[in-house]
């Protein structure tokens, strides 16, 4: 990729000549991922856009009320009883003005009503379940890479959920002994419009080029934006158990070198905006990790 840093195995014929022997890419080490002790399960999820008129509102409540136990199979059930943390890789909200005639595909106009009713929503998540969200370009977060959390002062009702951690874009957690690299993922249009092969319907083999390449932008001068910062937040110099992230809307997943990449998909409904970009999302999915075997099972709500 552009800007991507390689290194070169080369033997010098002459004084000016040189036979090039391999391509070194930073990559990551082959190596067994951390795992929990106790059989507990994660919820990994993005890209909900409440506000937009796209959103499942039903498929999420139906999500919910699994989540409490009101509904599913005993076996489902039993999976709900084990899950203890829930994680939302960026754009909580549909924003406004994010795109063009954006006010057109808007349910609720306003930014504020927008967080609160994430808020709403996510405070029946039962409170023995710690809420992690970060940024995503959609969010009230500045564009720039990287972002910091999701101000207060746009999202009040949101901060006043006791169990909600509010963190930047990209972080990193440790739940129950298993390292998570959490990233919404807006290179992953750049890296995906750019290199063969790659594409939209396949996220998860964007992500894996993430890794390889040790970045998570490392394309400068296309869609994503990259603030000027001295230190470069966005290497990946701690080699994750877990890679998470959203943007792209299509559920999918992959393992490389002991690392779990996950991208979570939506639970927006294709939009006219989207259809017009060849967009085809696959919402309404939740993929959950079992941390200690490290095995994942995805529900799909939209066929509920």
């Amino acid at each position: 990729m552009l800007d991507q840093v390689i290194g070169i195995e080369a033997v010098k014929l002459s004084e000016d000549f040189f036979k090039v022997e391999d391509i070194i890419f930073p990559e990551l080490p082959n190596r067994r991922p951390s795992s929990s002790d106790d059989e507990v399960y994660v919820i990994l999820m993005s890209d909900l856009h409440v506000g937009s008129k796209e959103f499942m509102d039903k498929e999420f409540n139906e999500f919910l009320s699994w989540l409490n136990l009101k509904n599913g199979n005993e076996f489902s059930k039993e999976i709900a009883r084990k899950v203890k943390y829930l994680v939302i890789a960026g754009d909580l909200i549909d924003g406004v003005g994010v795109y063009p005639n954006q006010e057109k595909d808007l349910e609720i106009p306003d930014i504020y009503d927008q967080y609160a009713e994430v808020a709403r929503l996510l405070s029946k998540v039962p409170k023995h379940i710690p809420i992690i969200v970060i940024p995503g370009n959609h969010d009230a977060s500045r564009k720039s890479l990287p972002q910091p959390a999701i101000p207060k002062e746009y999202a009040t009702k949101l901060y006043e959920l006791e169990n909600l951690y509010s963190l930047g874009n990209p972080s990193i957690v440790r739940l129950h002994g298993v390292e998570f690299l959490i990233y919404h993922g807006r290179s992953l249009d750049d890296v995906i419009s750019s290199v063969p092969k790659l594409s939209f319907t396949q996220p998860e083999q964007a992500m894996k080029l993430l890794l390889q390449a040790r970045h998570l932008a490392p394309i400068y001068g296309g869609k994503t934006p990259i603030a000027p910062e001295e230190i470069d937040h966005l290497v990946i110099e701690r080699v994750p158990d877990v890679f998470h992230a959203g943007h792209v809307h299509v559920n999918g997943s992959c393992r490389y070198r002991g690392t779990l990449i996950i991208n979570s998909g939506t639970w927006q409904r294709q939009t006219e905006y989207q259809k017009m970009m060849g967009l085809n999302p696959t919402p309404g999915i939740v993929t959950l990790l079992n941390l200690k075997t490290f095995q994942t099972i995805t529900m799909n709500f939209s066929q509920s």
